[in-house]
């Protein structure tokens, strides 16, 4: 039995290794790391450089009032500030590239492999929380790549760099500078850790939020309807407050963590310029050697500064990493097998459960198909019938292999579909669903969605047989038309229409119809009944009925009961051998039977 479980729900870490994982992702533009590391390295010499040039200029030139030595310091500091702005601008241009590039490389990656997870993945994880790592993750990383990383790699040489000039310049208190390493590092260690945590949690809650809008949006109407805005203006209050409270304490630990190691540097650097201010006057220094140790202190004390505050960028980047590549790391179920089995050609269209058991991984207690059996000959039109859970959807869900069965098999054309290409296995059905798909597009793209090879002429026609073309044309730019985010400048019936006209555009060998005609008028579902019977020729059809007015002339009923098949039929059988079969018969063609309610829900409506 299968658990409703995530890859979301292991240990969250806490470090910045999952920023090395980012490396493969810039590994196939090499070249630009190359030109920016080599871009980084030239500003980074330059900048110590300049410290060697101040020497020079204050000892040769000002101190020996020699005008030549003046001359070239002056035209050496030049010289290296021309070679500082053009590294650094070769630097920003590509690692501004390189952050752009290998997120965009990152957002498909992470994209596609959304769109192969599944559905039990989507059954426990919001839309919004995936949006969230696709979007604002994504955005902070490409911050950090283009430019935080950038940053924390230049300081680090330049401090590496300035540690060894102190050195070159004066050991003696360049060790006393040495000193106050360990008095920053700790403070470091100790707040990094609470800021990277705080990250993490913060990245968290911006997703909740992102979710919880997403969700509410999507569903304005019933907002609406149930005047509920103030309630769910509320709740999205507390998200963000929530939110806000975990930023402000990153945002604080960050500010102290700033503070300390910025004061403690400087601290100690202004009683290293003592001693050395000391040594000057004692001549045991020139100027321009305490000038140039200066320079490099400073030099060192802005780097750790600045890494101080550039490694609290790190950690967030590094929790939104993680994010990103518990996504890239969640497995899909539903995989084809190294050597699949291949379909038949032609397609027959036969299909068959045998002794099927299948747990939803959100609901793993309760079998939404036990021990199933079904045969579906090739042409035949079966269709399903039984009370709302009884696991008639289950059936299309696991056809389309969205799901694997815990046990038993599915057959398609003979070939056990688990051992097919997934794809191959999909592309021989098409699905009509209940609540109809319209994406935000024109009518081209949305009934092309079934067929995107299609031409014009062949997406006019499958229009016309799903009655969809007489709305289509009148349309103010006809077919071209936008038709609103999810359809919603069309009917229920006409959004049903394009989803019809989807299907018969694909051809395909197996129809899925979930009650396909449940939205439409008297006059427009005989004109898709029509089309539906043109379409269901010669060619395997499973239909879910909610209404068996739909369906009576099916060649065969299947009854399903609690996820078993419990009968099969004309509708007349039925009607004489199968209880429940009768009892919804009844319900729907008699109007002198009226539907019991549970006694509990009878006693809450008196």
């Amino acid at each position: 039995m299968k658990t409703a479980t995530t890859s979301f729900d292991r240990p969250k870490g806490e470090n910045l290794r999952y920023l090395s994982r980012t490396a493969g992702f810039l590994r196939p533009y090499w070249q630009y790391a190359v030109c920016a590391a080599f871009a980084l390295t030239l500003t980074a010499l330059a900048v110590l450089g300049l410290g060697q040039g101040l020497r020079q200029l204050i000892d040769s030139g000002f101190t020996d009032n020699n005008a030549g030595a003046l001359d070239r310091a002056l035209l050496t500091l030049l010289a290296l500030a021309m070679i500082l702005a053009v590294g650094t601008s070769a630097r920003f241009y590509f690692v501004s590239w390189l952050g752009e590039r290998v997120v965009a490389d990152l957002r498909k990656a992470v994209f596609e492999r959304v769109l192969a997870l599944h559905m039990g993945f989507f059954e426990t994880t919001k839309t919004g929380e995936i949006l969230s790592r696709l979007t604002t993750d994504t955005t902070l990383l490409q911050s950090v790549i283009g430019s935080s990383a950038s940053i924390a790699l230049r300081n680090a040489l330049n401090l590496i760099g300035g540690i060894i000039m102190l050195f070159i310049t004066n050991a003696y208190l360049a060790a006393l500078v040495l000193l106050v390493v360990p008095i920053v590092v700790v403070p470091i260690m100790i707040f990094g850790r609470k800021v990277r945590t705080l990250s993490r949690a913060s990245q968290d809650q911006v997703a909740n939020i992102g979710a919880f809008a997403e969700e509410s949006i999507n569903a304005i109407r019933t907002v609406q309807a149930f005047t509920n805005e103030a309630e769910d203006y509320h709740r999205f209050v507390v998200q963000v407050n929530n939110a806000l409270q975990v930023a402000v304490s990153r945002i604080r630990m960050r500010t102290l963590l700033t503070a300390v190691v910025i004061l403690l540097v400087f601290s100690a650097i202004s009683a290293v310029l003592w001693v050395g201010g000391r040594d000057m006057l004692s001549g045991n220094i020139s100027g321009g050697e305490l000038a140039a140790f200066v320079y490099y202190a400073t030099i060192v004390a802005f780097s750790v500064g600045v890494i101080s505050e550039v490694f609290g960028e790190l950690q967030r980047a590094a929790g939104a990493t993680e994010r990103l590549i518990e996504l890239l790391d969640t497995a899909p179920e539903i995989i084809t097998p190294a050597n699949p089995v291949t379909m038949p050609l032609p397609a027959r269209g036969e299909v068959s459960f045998k002794n099927v058991t299948f747990h939803y991984p959100s609901r793993p207690n309760t079998a939404a198909l036990q021990d199933f059996s079904l045969e579906v000959k090739s042409g035949e039109t079966v269709a399903l019938v039984g009370l709302s859970g009884a696991g008639k959807s289950t059936v299309f869900q696991l056809l389309l292999r969205f799901y694997d069965p815990d046990s038993g098999s599915i057959q398609f054309d003979g070939v056990d579909i688990r051992g097919a290409d997934v794809t191959a296995v999909r592309k021989r059905f098409a699905f009509v669903p209940q609540d109809p798909v319209v994406f935000s597009t024109d009518g081209w793209n949305n009934i092309r969605y079934g067929l995107p090879t299609a031409d014009d002429r062949d997406v006019v026609d499958s229009a016309e047989a799903a009655a969809a073309a007489q709305f289509l044309d009148q349309l103010p730019d006809g077919y071209a038309t936008f038709l609103g985010e999810k359809g919603v400048r069309l009917s229920g019936g006409q959004r049903q229409r394009i989803s019809l006209a989807r299907a018969i555009l694909r051809n395909p060998s197996v129809l899925l119809l979930d009650e396909a005609t449940s939205a439409l008028d008297s006059e427009n579902e005989r004109f898709v009944q029509l089309a539906l019977e043109r379409l269901k020729a010669g060619r395997t059809t499973l239909v879910i009925a909610h209404r068996l007015a739909t369906v009576i002339n099916a060649d065969r009923i299947a009854v399903i009961d609690n996820g078993r098949l419990v009968a099969s039929g004309s509708h007349s059988e039925l009607l004489k051998r199968s209880n429940l079969y009768a009892h919804l018969a009844a319900l729907q063609f008699d109007t002198k039977v009226e539907p019991t309610l549970p006694v509990s829900l009878t006693e809450q409506l008196s």
